[in-house]
């Protein structure tokens, strides 16, 4: 059960600066307006500290009093506002905070505009803000934006009610944070993140006999270098080998030692200066690298020194992102592509009406159609009467199952001649045309608001800040909606 809210008190927020002269600044500040707004009238910002009140006295060891839970729902609102800005601007936490702290216009959107002084929230404060809420309750959230959107555009000042008529399909690729996984590279990461963690804990003073630990890393770069430089050498598959099993053979002692170092921490942590949260964050760092490196190990032997290929399904792309895939593309510039398999559903008013990520390999375009038009009911609580896709989403059964529906099929066939024909119904060339949008809209998603390429790290972090960026999208998308006031419009004209 959710919890009961306290009444938002009102806030003493100084009033913005009359700028003019700059058509870029009134235009973001009109924008922030109208998404300051939009999260009032639609019930987004109090769904969203329902959410995090009701997961926060689940947690509570004891009662809350009101003043304690006032200042937790400050805080969540401040958690909503300063994730949609800085996810709306592409910044780090750290660059972040430093931007907040000198700019009026952001710290009133953000709610730390004060008359007496301003406290802005660290770059740690905004990393706890961006998993404030997990994946499942940021979905509820945008759900809940669009229903209001359908159901209230009158209430929302919306131009024009949220169009569900129409709806468009499309997959892609959300690209992971790491280098082209080369089978000798996953070595020396998994080396230097090994001996790192080793310096650092012989640095805290627990300290097993090895030699320095900068030695080995000094031994894993000359490796890279040699290994790097047999592609120019005459006998060159003799020479990655013989570099390679020289690199198995320091991984091994590197290994040893980074375990020894492991258990000696574990079980006199209490001597360094680092408390328990903070020993357990280098031991969960230690593990994972322990764990899959033997893997990494047995498939750059297999690659290199066997010649034997590994299977898609049981290669390691990146010790620090098990869940990335190999995704086969198949397109110019882009074979092949590292990262997850999304999917995004449009209006033909640019709103993500639906999104999915896959951590494991995806199946069949045309076999997640109608799991995509489900959750567009249950999020908009409407039915869509048009459905357009290109072709790797069109199938028989799924032609049929439009047809029984009622639902106008704008799949795009897989065959020419079929193609051809359907391209002289005026709705089906009109909807395929407005389909090629899509891929656009996806450009602008993952460019504008996901990141080039995302930050985030492991499924559960990219599948939240998914959901951070199709909910800023369409408040944005929706702000741009909003009828605009005539005041603002002769500012933007004296400027």
């Amino acid at each position: 059960m959710l919890g009961q809210i306290i009444p938002f008190p009102q806030e003493l927020r100084p009033p913005l600066p009359t700028i003019v002269g700059n058509v870029d600044y009134l235009t973001l500040r009109q924008r922030l307006e109208q998404i300051d707004a939009l999260l009032r009238d639609s019930g987004v910002e109090q769904e969203f500290v329902r959410r995090a009140l009701a997961g926060w006295n689940v947690a509570a060891s004891r009662e809350a009093t009101a003043l304690e839970q006032l200042k937790f729902q400050q805080r969540s609102r401040r958690a909503l506002r300063c994730t949609l800005l800085r996810t709306l601007l592409q910044e780090d936490y750290r660059g972040f905070s430093c931007q907040l702290a000198g700019n009026p216009l952001y710290q009133w959107f953000c709610l730390v505009a004060a008359l007496d002084q301003v406290r802005v929230p660290s770059k740690s404060e905004l990393q706890r803000f961006a998993h404030w809420l997990p994946a499942e309750e940021m979905r509820a959230v945008i759900d809940g934006l669009l229903k209001g959107a359908v159901a209230q555009p009158r209430k929302l000042g919306l131009k024009e009610a949220l169009d569900v008529e129409e709806y468009f399909l499309d997959s892609t690729c959300l690209k992971a944070n790491i280098h082209f996984p080369t089978d000798w590279v996953l070595l020396r990461d998994g080396v230097r993140t090994l001996m790192k963690a080793t310096r650092l804990i012989r640095k805290g003073g627990l300290r097993g006999r090895m030699q320095p630990p900068e030695e080995f890393l000094r031994r894993m770069n000359r490796l890279s270098l040699q290994m790097t430089q047999q592609a120019r050498r005459s006998g060159s598959k003799k020479g990655r080998k013989r570099v390679l099993r020289q690199m198995k053979q320091l991984v091994g002692v590197v290994r040893a030692h980074a375990r020894r170092h492991r258990e000696l921490l574990d079980q006199q942590w209490e001597q360094t200066e680092w408390t328990r949260g903070q020993t357990e964050q280098i031991l969960r760092r230690l593990d994972g690298v322990l764990e899959l490196l033997p893997r990494a190990q047995k498939q750059a032997h297999e690659r290199i020194i066997g010649g034997r290929p590994v299977a898609n399904a049981e290669k390691i792309l990146s010790l620090y992102d098990p869940a990335v895939r190999v995704i086969v593309r198949g397109k110019a510039g882009a074979e092949v592509e590292f990262g997850n398999t999304v999917l995004f559903g449009e209006n033909r008013q640019g709103i993500i009406l639906d999104y999915e990520i896959f951590r494991e390999s995806a199946p069949a375009d045309s076999q997640t159609l109608f799991g995509s038009l489900v959750r567009v009911w249950e999020g908009t609580g409407c039915c869509v009467d048009a459905v357009a896709t290109d072709r790797g989403f069109a199938s028989a059964a799924n032609s049929r199952a439009l047809t029984d529906s009622g639902t106008f099929d704008a799949l795009c066939p897989r065959s020419p001649t079929e193609l051809r024909r359907r391209m002289k119904s005026h709705k089906f060339a009109r909807l395929q045309r407005r389909r090629a949008q899509t891929e656009a809209r996806i450009g602008i998603l993952k460019q504008g608001f996901l990141g080039r390429p995302m930050r985030a790290k492991g499924f559960a972090h990219r599948e939240l800040a998914l959901a951070w960026g199709v909910l800023t999208h369409n408040l944005w998308m929706l702000a741009r909606m909003r009828k605009i006031k005539k005041k603002t419009v002769a500012l933007q004209k004296a400027a």
